[in-house]
């Protein structure tokens, strides 16, 4: 008799059912589309390799018409091109949601377009609570994701008149019921964070920020650390990249130095290393957690994201600091192995088994 394939099922843990657990504060619904290209087009678009630049509409389909061209045949994913819902904190909510089978929201808005539509359509079959997410007349945020061929992506979103929510659109019903509210730094949406961030403290939410990319913290710096030393921010990753940039003054820039930096201001503060693992502290335990051997990777896409999520899962299932770790480096493991930000069922057993060895509590199974 063949064993039953591992499938998450909801967990509600908190008073009301209906609310989300993990809310994720995504001002404007993005849809990505991930292509693997040959690294010559990187030169022929704005912006460093490596990194995530915003970039007109007119550019956006520029790039996309380019991509066409300059496509790399990838024999494991039969569509040179995936189209999905997309955004840093979407990546999160979504694995956390399909995955590890916590409930979960978005709070934002999208739309009323066909990338609005396709949002809705990819998040809600993944079990996400729409209830937050406002539809507005106008165009949903689009992404173009270029990988090469070692697995490492460029980003270049198009978010200029895409529609968003606004500060004064928050209400306290949002947060009612949820315990985690995830959220990625962005200077452009600084006032619906603060916003956000002040309704989530006045009922007891604990709050999670990505620090997006180096780009952003290197350009928004100041008003990046006054959010970290407002001491309203839980928890806090960063990448290396991200790190250094955080650190850029001090003649000590390393990630050990960023973690500590991050781990003054923040209850729990993970730095990322990509192919090195993580490191992770809270108050005076700090880890450090290599990555999975295992994980071949096709495209770096919501590798970090997806980190988050199983970290953010261990919190919420009172794991040890190490172990949030070593969820994080399965899931995060998971992504990597196909084009996107989105887990494949094929991956998702990968990263259940991968638990499994671990000794680590695999999501709750149907029975």
């Amino acid at each position: 008799m063949g064993a039953e394939p591992l499938l998450p099922k909801k967990t509600h843990t908190h008073t009301q059912p209906n609310s989300p657990l993990i809310l994720g504060l995504q001002p404007s619904a993005l849809i990505d589309h991930v292509a693997k290209i040959d690294s010559s087009l990187l030169a022929q678009i704005p912006g460093e390799r490596g990194g995530s630049i915003a970039v007109a509409i007119e550019d956006l389909e520029h790039i996309l018409n380019e991509v066409k061209t300059h496509i790399l045949s990838s024999p494991p994913d039969p569509s040179p091109m995936r189209t999905m819902a997309g955004g840093s904190v979407a990546n999160t909510i979504r694995g956390l949601s399909a995955g590890f089978g916590v409930n979960c929201g978005i709070l934002g808005a999208c739309g009323d377009d066909e990338q609005g539509g396709l949002f809705v359509s990819n998040m809600g079959s993944s079990g996400v609570n729409l209830s937050a997410l406002r539809i507005k007349k106008g165009p949903t945020a689009q992404c173009v994701c270029l990988v090469d061929a070692l697995g490492n992506r460029t980003m270049r979103p198009c978010l200029s008149s895409a529609v968003k929510i606004q500060a004064e659109e928050l209400t306290k019903e949002d947060f009612k019921g949820v315990k985690w509210l995830v959220m990625r730094y962005g200077i452009y949406n600084l006032e619906v964070i603060h916003a956000a961030i002040r309704m989530a403290k006045q009922e007891g939410v604990f709050v999670s920020l990505d620090l997006a990319s180096f780009e952003m913290v290197r350009n928004f710096r100041g008003p990046l650390l006054e959010l970290l030393q407002s001491g309203d921010i839980d928890l806090c990753f960063a990448n290396e990249d991200e790190a250094r940039e955080l650190l850029r003054d001090d003649e000590n820039a390393s990630p050990e130095a960023a973690l500590e930096f991050l781990a003054k201001h923040c209850q729990w503060a993970v730095v990322t290393l990509g192919s090195n693992g993580c490191l992770a502290k809270c108050g005076r335990e700090m880890v450090r957690v290599a990555a999975i051997g295992e994980a071949k990777a096709t495209d770096a896409t919501g590798a970090g994201d997806l980190f988050a999520g199983g970290f953010l899962y261990g919190l919420v299932k009172g794991l040890s600091l190490e172990e949030c770790c070593r969820v994080g480096t399965c899931s995060g493991g998971s992504v990597i192995r196909s084009l996107g930000g989105e887990v494949t069922p094929e991956n998702w057993q990968w990263m259940y088994k991968q638990m499994q060895i671990k000794g680590l509590p695999v999501p709750g199974l149907r029975q």
